[in-house]
């Protein structure tokens, strides 16, 4: 997941890119070369319990592609924390990788510096076409009428994640399928000495996604279609205030949770200190952290009424991660080829299985591997009841702007504050004023 610093950083960094672009030329926005044919840097983002997780993970393959190509991949794992603003800022100065890992969220904001390749015809031609992606998985790769700034490498979903055991100790008989069922539940296994729901309260992107689904739910948006922020409108006010109420009002989430950025939330739920958490694709994370199989179940995450499907059923955004080039590489023959390699069939598979994700390549996707009983909701919720979050220019100061505004207000709720609905729409309204002028 990912915790982004403020959103002052963000905001101006990434008006720095684009300034940079707008003015044309500089080494952030150059042709790349072949140069350096014999080595690549690789800046993969964190998918795993933990950095060294995805070390162990990735080495083999990276490996694998040395022995098969002669090409040296020189691998580093960067904490979400740090992610972005690092993107940024070599979209700026020219001093970046070769090769990156970014969210599929920031798409169209990082396509808007300029500093990324372009995935033309000719481009996607090199790693199999075009056509081998999900349609799902490339409605996140930048703006619409454009050729894509990045290729699908794994997919993702939310569902709802419950400890099996809680359940029955709590007299629950099944999962929940709305919220007022979700909170009904939380409030059974509080009784109980035990945390109903985890939440990641200081993790601004876990928020933006959370309070997006919410805003689906509600009918609204926090864009206007011509791509403007509308942060303050009755349903996306709704929506923010009706997440936070799970620990303001409801009770069902721990006011610790208002610090959590780092998966603690997760760790909680395997140590069987919280009984229920939403997340992306968690199972892999369960097994690392010590949880087997069977002591959790998975099930579509909550709607308002009614069950999950589109429209005000859309239950959670697109997630998933993206790989992308940066067009002033010195190895643009060496970066396709890794691309096309970690993008294979063969290799969708092995990364995918080992993340506990869904692949982003149809023939992968179609492996038994990944029809067991918590990939098959994940796939259910991508191809029925999943939206992509909008992709806009602006996302990632939006992601960093109503991502703090809801950190706050847990933070406010944590400390016994009471958030109000005019609260709410106060903290949305300092956020919309924080994002570029048009």
């Amino acid at each position: 997941m990912r915790k982004i610093r403020t959103a002052a950083i963000g905001a101006a960094t990434l008006s720095l890119a684009l300034a940079a672009t707008a003015c044309g030329g500089g080494s952030a926005t150059g042709g790349g070369s072949n140069d350096s044919p014999r080595t690549l840097t690789y800046w993969a983002s964190n998918q795993g319990a933990s950095i060294s997780v995805d070390q162990k993970v990735l080495k083999p393959e990276l490996d694998k592609f040395e022995q098969r190509t002669g090409i040296k991949v020189k691998l580093e794992v960067v904490p979400w924390s740090d992610l972005l603003n690092r993107i940024l800022t070599a979209t700026t100065s020219g001093q970046g990788p070769d090769v990156l890992n970014i969210g599929n969220t920031w798409s169209a904001s990082l396509q808007a510096t300029g500093a990324l390749l372009p995935w033309d015809a000719a481009n996607f031609a090199k790693i199999g076409g075009k056509d081998r992606f999900v349609d799902s998985a490339l409605g996140s790769t930048g703006a619409q009428g454009k050729d894509p700034a990045a290729v699908p490498l794994y997919s993702m979903s939310y569902a709802l994640y419950y400890n099996k055991q809680l359940f029955a100790e709590a007299g629950i008989a099944k999962p929940p399928v709305t919220w007022d069922e979700l909170v009904a539940d939380g409030k059974k296994i509080e009784a109980k000495g035990r945390n109903g729901l985890g939440a990641e309260g200081a993790n601004l992107s876990n928020n933006i996604h959370q309070v997006f689904v919410l805003a689906q739910q509600h009918g609204a948006d926090f864009f206007t279609p011509d791509g403007r922020p509308d942060f303050t409108s009755d349903g996306a006010v709704a929506a923010v205030k009706q997440y936070v109420d799970l620990m303001a009002k409801d009770k069902v989430v721990g006011q610790s949770n208002a610090e959590y950025a780092q998966n603690q939330s997760l760790s909680d739920f395997a140590k069987g200190k919280t009984a229920m958490v939403l997340w992306q694709t968690a199972s892999a994370t369960f097994k690392s952290l010590g949880m087997k199989d069977s002591e959790w179940g998975v099930a579509p995450a909550p709607v308002q009424s009614g069950t999950p499907g589109a429209g005000a059923q859309v239950n959670s955004m697109v997630a998933g991660i993206n790989m992308a080039v940066f067009k002033n590489t010195h190895n643009l023959d060496g970066a396709a080829s890794f691309v096309k390699f970690m993008t294979s069939d063969e290799e969708q598979k092995i990364l995918n299985t080992a993340y506990g994700s869904i692949p982003s390549v149809k023939a992968a996707q179609a492996h038994p591997a990944f029809n067991s009983p918590s990939t098959a909701v994940l796939r259910q919720t991508l191809a029925t009841s999943a939206r992509a979050l909008p992709q806009v220019p602006d996302e990632s100061q939006f992601e960093t702007a109503v991502g703090t505004a809801v950190k706050e207000l847990f933070a406010d709720a944590a400390a016994g504050r009471t958030v109000t609905t005019e609260s709410v729409k106060a903290r949305l309204g300092k956020a919309e004023q924080q994002m570029p002028a048009k």
